[in-house]
């Protein structure tokens, strides 16, 4: 267990108004911050007032990308608890991640435990509004003062908050997708399933180019054979085709998702029969066409559940469900939300209490 040295702000941010949030724009008042290095490990964790970090301009984080992150939310229940949302789970994508970055990483313990200590020191940050929550990133830097390109020996882990609303403007109503035949974002062999700031950066030129012609998120084709769905942007994503949903197997370029492996566990719950396999655009267009694709969302912490109300690919433009929001989509939104927030018993062990 970590020793976390507390010195907590003497100036206080003021608070945004809960209503117009947005997602990632504002932060809490403090973070955690922890060193690493090969002769002590893991050492001088200390929770203290949010701000700039000092690094040296040849951190290696700069120049090889050596860096990842996690994404987890703390919820407010009405009886005055505050809940995590099976953080184990994000604390062992984080050392998988850590793994394949070639990194230094926090055991589940000191991971969850740095948690806890920043919702404490920021609680009175959490909304309370309905559909939000206070957002968690923690993440991890390499900070080694070398140019060459290998793995850093030191490293640095921060935990940072902030106060969220909806990740889409128009919070919980269908977007539309793009699906992306040009370029890629990962590849077997790849950084695919870590959490790494790389994938999403290789993402960011067909994200641009989807949001000028008008849509919300691009769906990405595996990147060999461009042929195979694997995921939306920021969230993995599920269609249900035929009163059977289909999901992309997890092939090792498509990220493990939290969100993912609770849905298909409900579905699972619910008798509705769940595939997890290859599933490619031919499939899918055809599904498009002759009119069994009955529903489409993402899922991932920062949407939680997202309906996908269109789907646009090379000519072919289709809208799913009418537009609305599937009965199916809408019963997992509401459940996995009722159960973070304490609204639904949790009979699956999922809640942890800060």
């Amino acid at each position: 267990m970590l020793e976390i040295k507390k010195t907590l702000t003497s100036s206080p941010r003021q608070k945004p108004c809960q209503s117009n949030l947005g997602f990632g724009r504002y932060f809490s008042d403090h973070m955690v911050t922890v060193d690493y290095c090969e002769e002590k490990g893991w050492h001088n964790a200390q929770l203290v007032p949010y701000g700039p970090l000092c690094l040296d301009p040849a951190a290696m984080v700069f120049h090889y990308g050596q860096e990842l992150f996690e994404g987890m939310k703390a919820y407010p229940a009405a009886d005055g608890r505050i809940l995590l949302f099976r953080p184990e789970k994000n604390a062992q994508r984080m050392r998988t991640s850590c793994e394949r970055m070639c990194m230094a990483s926090l055991s589940e313990e000191d991971f969850i435990q740095c948690v806890e200590e920043l919702v404490k020191a920021d609680r009175d940050w959490i909304p309370t509004e309905p559909g939000t929550s206070l957002y968690l990133r923690p993440f991890i830097i390499a900070t080694d003062a070398m140019l060459g390109v290998h793995a850093s020996h030191t490293y640095k882990a921060v935990f940072i908050a902030s106060p969220t609303g909806s990740y889409y403007p128009d919070g919980f109503a269908p977007i539309r997708i793009y699906v992306e035949d040009e370029y890629t974002r990962a590849s077997r062999g790849g950084t695919g399933y870590a959490k790494c700031g790389g994938n999403y950066a290789a993402a960011n030129r067909a994200g641009v180019r989807a949001e000028k012609l008008g849509f919300s998120q691009v769906l990405w084709l595996d990147g060999v054979e461009r042929k195979y769905i694997e995921e939306v942007g920021s969230m993995n994503v599920m269609f249900k085709i035929a009163g059977t949903v289909v999901t992309p197997k997890l092939t090792g370029s498509v990220l493990p998702g939290i969100t993912r492996k609770s849905c298909i566990a409900l579905l699972q719950e619910w008798g509705v029969p769940v595939e997890e396999r290859l599933l490619s655009v031919d499939e899918l267009v055809s599904a498009m066409r002759d009119g069994t694709l009955e529903e489409a969302f993402g899922c991932g912490t920062a949407a939680v559940v997202s309906p996908i109300g269109s789907l646009h690919y090379g000519d072919i433009s289709v809208t799913v469900n009418g537009g609305a929001v599937g009965p199916l989509t809408q019963r997992l939104y509401d459940e996995i939300t009722g159960i973070q927030s304490g609204k639904i018993a949790d009979t699956h062990g999922w809640v942890y209490r800060v």
